[in-house]
């Protein structure tokens, strides 16, 4: 509750000082004087409303700032969530093995990578490198997990078929072809 009324406090200092500075009391009669003060008030309540909500939550306490370190080292501690094995290398594998047999041979030189940071771009894939028909850069062809198992791994069938689409795709952009290709 300190925080409102300091805020509140600070507020009517500025705005009182606003007030002076801009229009000096002239208690020329008493409706003027009311006028005054009324709208004195009102742009305290605002600017003491404003700086609390711009302020947000309060600062936390001591207690709860432990509590929140211990929480973070404990997490430190732990193995990261993708480590666990959720079968998802095999089903890549799986989606190669599938490919026609001219496809696996171009996959023997362009790495096929499993990473889980596709959540931000929200990509399934990502094929990055020259076209097999160039070649002056390193390629090599992405699959994003977190984003394919978020999108498709309430459905197994789903998933395999989305895995299976999204390396043709990139397979795709090896050989040279566009997006709408």
């Amino acid at each position: 509750m300190r925080d409102p009324l300091r805020s509140g406090a600070l507020a009517a200092f500025v705005t009182g000082m606003g007030l002076l500075l801009l229009r000096p009391p002239s208690f020329d009669g008493l409706w003027g004087l009311i006028g005054i003060l009324t709208g004195a008030a009102a742009l305290v309540l605002v600017t003491a409303w404003a700086s609390v909500a711009l302020a947000g939550r309060r600062s936390i306490g001591e207690r709860e700032f432990d509590a929140l370190v211990e929480r973070s080292e404990r997490l430190a501690r732990e193995p990261a969530p993708s480590t666990a094995d959720s079968g998802f290398d095999q089903l890549v594998t799986e989606a190669i093995e599938r490919l026609p047999a001219q496809f696996q041979r171009l996959l023997e030189e362009t790495p096929v990578i499993v990473s889980t940071d596709g959540a931000a771009p929200r990509l399934y894939g990502l094929y990055s490198g020259d076209t097999a028909a160039r070649g002056d850069h390193p390629d090599r062809i992405v699959l994003y997990q977190d984003t394919l198992e978020h999108d498709f791994g309430h459905d197994p069938e789903l998933l395999t078929a989305e895995v299976e689409r999204t390396l043709r795709h990139e397979l795709a952009h090896h050989l040279g072809w566009d997006e709408p290709g």
